[in-house]
């Protein structure tokens, strides 16, 4: 005889409660990207006014590539994104595991300091960024990629202290005793670093990564502020074009601006996920 397992029935008020709360997330989510979706949606439009479909075209993508002012913003975007990223995982790993390994002398003053550029607003923070390079006088007519210095100094600033609180959330989690064991068999500060630590705070700095990436690709109000007249973000363009008009073009170019972000999120969950996987099978 097969005995087949019975299904519970849902009762009446446990099925209303499930309804509700698909009804909910599935308007929160369509409150979230129906902008996006219609941004993409019309970068394919037919027509120079947007709230008209006339039909279906890729040539404000063609313009949109054949612009070189526009590409000259978006390669800066794009350079600075890549190195306030790489500085700020660095610098965000280090404070991290300082201030969850060592007690020092004032220890919540300095984490408090660590915390001004996330809870500062943008604002004050492009002000005080701009009277700084001022005051030192930072040179604004220098070649290419180093007049970007002072937009990714101030990227880096409010980006690695992002990449600080995740990698030590993810510290949370680790075992001590496990580092205690390396030094025990004769592993030294580096090699534990590198062999238990690193691999452990891997998930974390994937994610800090992403998260410094983003943030640093889509200001706009710092970069207002620090950028030099002749250097140009792909946000303060995307602004000074939207200013006459909301075109097919910038939306053409904020919808090639997405998709390079969600491949990028993809590929960082994917890598986040392989990581988890190899972390539990040791």
């Amino acid at each position: 005889m097969i005995f087949r397992k019975r299904r519970t029935p849902i009762a009446p008020l446990e099925y209303s409660r499930r309804t509700s709360m698909r009804l909910w997330v599935g308007l929160v989510l369509f409150f979230l990207y129906a902008p996006l979706i219609t941004l993409i949606a019309f970068s394919f439009n037919d027509s120079r006014r947007n709230i008209v479909w006339r039909g279906f075209t890729l040539d404000y993508y063609e313009r949109a590539l054949n612009n070189a002012s526009l590409m000259e913003a978006l390669l800066n975007s794009l350079t600075i994104a890549a190195l306030a990223t790489v500085v700020s995982v660095v610098l965000g790993a280090l404070a991290a595991v300082m201030l969850w390994r060592f007690r020092f002398p004032f220890k919540a003053g300095a984490e408090g300091a660590m915390a001004l550029p996330i809870v500062v607003p943008e604002i004050c923070l492009g002000v005080a960024f701009l009277v700084y390079f001022a005051r030192i006088g930072f040179p604004s007519n220098l070649p290419w990629p180093l007049n970007l210095g002072q937009i990714t100094i101030a990227h880096i600033t409010f980006c690695f202290p992002f990449v600080a609180m995740v990698v030590r959330s993810r510290l949370t989690s680790f075992n001590r005793e496990e580092e205690e064991a390396a030094k025990d068999l004769g592993a030294s500060e580096w090699q534990t670093f590198r062999d238990i630590l690193l691999p452990h705070m891997k998930p974390g700095l994937i994610a800090g990564a992403l998260l410094a990436f983003t943030l640093s690709l889509d200001d706009f109000v710092i970069t207002f502020f620090t950028s030099g007249p002749n250097t140009i973000t792909f946000p303060v363009k995307v602004y000074s074009m939207v200013r006459f008009s909301v075109t097919p073009e910038v939306n053409a170019a904020s919808a090639m601006v997405i998709a390079i972000t969600v491949i990028l999120t993809t590929i960082a969950l994917k890598l986040q996920s392989r990581m988890g996987q190899i972390t539990q099978r040791h």
